[in-house]
């Protein structure tokens, strides 16, 4: 049985490519640099915002020491100015979270973001406490698709790895559940595609929030692969 679910953040629970493609090319029109398509943030983003910045700089060829320096400092003063700017939920998955947290299901949030712009973004949309943990980018801590954070997760609530899920859109997410030990559940409704998620291993794929809920209630049922 499913006690405990650990999200992704971008991309999974909140919707925020507007948000992250805003404020990406805003950094880069301020030193210059045209603005990038949003559907190219896409694959920019899900790996920590230094892996976003030189992606956003080596589509343009400019991915030198000085520009990132100067286009990081722009874009993480804008972000954590308003970390909501442009953000939403995915239709549907905030009744799914509550009915979940409702039936005693933990909910815990484990992102690429930075730390503090990730707290923030939660607790804007969601209030303090409906995720018992949200860790970010920390100094010392690696990015997933280590597992660190999430065993720490774990570890801290007690719970063995074999009543846990990990949940997310892209290949560093289904990554990181395999080398976690847990069960890796990916979503269609994220920034990548039904065969990335496939290739890099996802025990379910769920198109609808509806859908996630039915193969988190019904993990301790399955067995193998299952495509909701």
């Amino acid at each position: 049985m499913i006690k405990v679910c650990i999200f992704d953040l971008d991309g999974t629970v909140l919707d925020t490519l507007a948000s992250i493609a805003h404020f990406g090319n805003a950094a880069l029109v301020h030193n210059g640099l045209a603005a990038i398509d949003q559907a190219q943030y896409r694959y920019f983003a899900g790996d920590g915002i230094h892996e976003l910045i030189h992606r956003m700089l080596r589509y343009h060829g400019a991915d030198t020491d000085e520009m990132y320096e100067r286009v990081y400092h722009d874009y993480r003063t804008a972000y954590h100015s308003d970390v909501s700017y442009g953000t939403r939920m995915f239709e549907g998955l905030p009744d799914v979270l509550t009915r979940l947290h409702d039936e005693g299901v933990t909910l815990a949030v484990v992102s690429n973001k930075p730390d503090e712009a990730a707290k923030g973004v939660v607790r804007s949309l969601f209030g303090d406490g409906f995720f018992t943990h949200v860790i970010g980018q920390i100094d010392g801590v690696p990015l997933k698709p280590d597992p660190t954070a999430v065993w720490q997760v774990l570890d801290e609530l007690q719970v063995p790895r074999d009543s846990a899920c990990y949940v997310g859109d892209t290949s560093t997410d289904m990554q990181t559940a395999k080398r976690a030990g847990i069960r890796a559940v990916g979503v269609l409704w994220g920034f990548r595609d039904e065969a990335e998620l496939r290739a890099s291993g996802a025990d379910v794929l769920c198109a609808t929030p509806q859908e996630l809920y039915q193969a988190v209630r019904a993990a301790d049922e399955e067995e193998g692969r299952h495509i909701c």
